[in-house]
């Protein structure tokens, strides 16, 4: 009876046992599962969703064509898991209707264009500066035309695209040498109709930037009357589309990166870049060369003096009515993308 009463408990102990172990086993099993699916749970969570990033390139010979055609952007903005949408413009003015329709994320705009464009309110900011534009605007006139001075041009046509740097630039050098625009006649001509205007002789002067300038200077057939000799700043700015730059800044600073990257290869590859701005542009090597031997590109912060040319400017804007709304011009740049860039 002990016996039979021994083997019972025996039986019964054992039974327990194993119970423990297949339901410990169930637990663990199902607590690893958990586990897991938490943790797929949260790399779902922290993934970057994919993104297209609208790059727009605002005429010009910008490290960014060679960015474009080197892939650099591609390559970095995949790391984000973004790729790029490109697109071209010839002057800041239409950039900016893009912008404001969202099909423009980051680019890059000359003083006139970035302050009508933040005076309108446009949802922008300002990250880095590209170029303090000293070199970059220039008056320029046929040599037939018998103008040889900026106090000739009065009562003369100009051709200039309105809103742009080029237009900020003229009415600085007007008001310089006492003039005004009311003392001209003021053509509105984007770049590719204001060039046959000016060939052809339609319009007395025209006030661009390069490469047209040095183009039609090293044709013998123009000649400048103001340009780098004026020594008016004219600061280019790297911009950002506020919405998306406060949900992604680490693509804005990803933007920067391959910019200097650009800048790099451009200063170490001189040859290379001369002909493959030639290529693009289809322009004379040797003028492009002239070119980028005169004005380095560059990516910095802004100064205090180039804060203050562009509050001059915006001042000069709106006193001359082309603005409407007082522009604070340092309340909009953000430097901290480029900090980051550099730590």
């Amino acid at each position: 009876m002990k016996r039979n009463k021994l083997r019972t408990l025996t039986i019964t102990a054992l039974s327990v046992i194993a119970l423990v172990t297949v339901l410990g086993g169930c637990g663990s099993k199902d607590s690893n599962a958990k586990s897991e699916a938490g943790s797929a749970s949260n790399a779902g969570a922290t993934e970057r969703p994919h993104i297209t990033v609208n790059v727009a390139i605002n005429g010009g010979l910008t490290p960014l064509l060679l960015a474009r055609e080197k892939g650099w952007l591609e390559e970095e903005f995949k790391k984000l898991n973004a790729d790029v949408s490109w697109s071209e413009f010839q002057s800041g003015p239409p950039l900016l209707e893009s912008l404001a329709s969202k099909r423009v994320d980051l680019s890059f705009l000359g003083d006139g264009a970035t302050i009508s464009g933040l005076s309108a309110n446009l949802p922008f900011e300002v990250i880095a500066l590209l170029s303090d534009g000293k070199l970059s605007n220039s008056i320029i006139t046929p040599k037939d035309k018998g103008i040889a001075k900026v106090e000739d041009l009065k009562g003369k046509s100009i051709a200039v695209a309105k809103g742009t740097t080029a237009h900020v630039f003229l009415l600085k050098v007007l008001e310089k040498y006492g003039l005004s625009d009311k003392d001209v006649n003021l053509i509105a001509l984007q770049p590719e109709d204001a060039l046959p205007a000016f060939e052809t002789g339609k319009v007395d002067a025209w006030v661009t930037w390069d490469p047209y300038t040095t183009k039609e200077t090293a044709s013998g057939k123009a000649a400048v009357i103001a340009g780098a000799n004026e020594g008016i700043a004219a600061p280019v700015s790297a911009i950002a589309r506020t919405d998306f730059a406060k949900s992604n800044p680490e693509l804005v600073t990803a933007f920067l990166k391959v910019y200097k990257q650009a800048i790099d290869w451009q200063n170490a590859n001189t040859d290379e870049a001369v002909q493959t701005y030639a290529d693009l542009k289809k322009i004379d090597a040797g003028v492009v060369k002239a070119l980028l031997t005169s004005s380095a590109p560059s990516l910095r912060a802004y100064s205090q003096e180039e804060l203050d040319a562009q509050q001059k400017s915006s001042e000069l804007l709106l006193s001359n009515g082309f603005i409407k709304n007082k522009v604070s011009f340092q309340d909009h740049v953000v430097s901290s993308y480029l900090e980051k860039l550099s730590q």
